[in-house]
């Protein structure tokens, strides 16, 4: 997939980043938390776009992959406030408490083009799948909630088996019924969330697939 980004190098201190953002934004995709239920909704477009986002946050393990989706058009369905996403890797050390500092110097962006390789996500999401049916396997994204953004710190098989699942969303959400009606279709999921310890209600991020109006214009495949 070729992606359009725009890209940043914001300084903190000494410290040099490289901060990523979709060059058009995901007018139609949006984010709500878990609490401990979240929900992930986009048209086709989004969805696959964001697919592409992950894959590209799976192989780049010293950049912050942004999607700002707070000011998407909000849907008619779901609860709770909007937040953005970032994708992180675990390695990279980056702490939630120092991104609205970050975000305030993403200034003067340029453009970049990138392109995914399908082929490479599609196995490195193959061996996430692989190891968690192994014994003792462990929820792999770890998870937070702050300054009006949802992060998500992984590895590369994590992050690509995420890109998966928003791409299965991305094609077989226009095939659910009631989707020509306007109505979400839930279809996959955010899997593999760190579950906080003590039990109660597991922590999700629902992907649901929601055309956007008019509804008489859309069709499905």
């Amino acid at each position: 997939m070729r992606l359009r980004l725009r890209e940043y190098r914001p300084r903190t201190g000494p410290h040099g980043h490289r901060v990523v953002q979709p060059w058009q934004p995901l007018r139609h995709t949006s984010l709500r938390a878990p609490a401990p239920i979240g929900s992930l909704m986009g048209d086709h477009d989004g969805l696959n776009r964001l697919a592409g986002m992950f894959s590209f946050a799976a192989y780049s393990r010293h950049t912050i992959v942004h999607v700002p989706l707070r000011d998407a058009v909000p849907p008619d369905e779901g609860q709770g406030p909007l937040v953005d996403l970032v994708l992180v890797h675990e390695t990279l050390g980056l702490r939630a408490s120092r991104w609205p500092e970050l975000r305030h110097r993403l200034r003067q962006g340029t453009p970049l083009t990138v392109r995914t390789d399908e082929a490479r996500t599609a196995r490195d999401a193959a061996l996430w799948r692989a190891r968690q049916r192994h014994a003792g396997r462990r929820d792999e994204l770890r998870h937070t909630t702050h300054a009006n953004t949802f992060f998500l710190f992984g590895d590369r098989e994590a992050f690509a088996e995420s890109a998966m699942s928003l791409a299965y969303a991305a094609g077989w959400g226009p095939r659910q019924k009631n989707v020509t009606s306007g109505h979400a279709a839930l279809v996959s999921g955010l899997w593999g969330l760190r579950q906080p310890p003590g039990g109660g209600h597991p922590v999700e991020v629902l992907v649901c697939f929601k055309a956007y109006p008019p509804y008489a214009h859309f069709r499905r495949p």
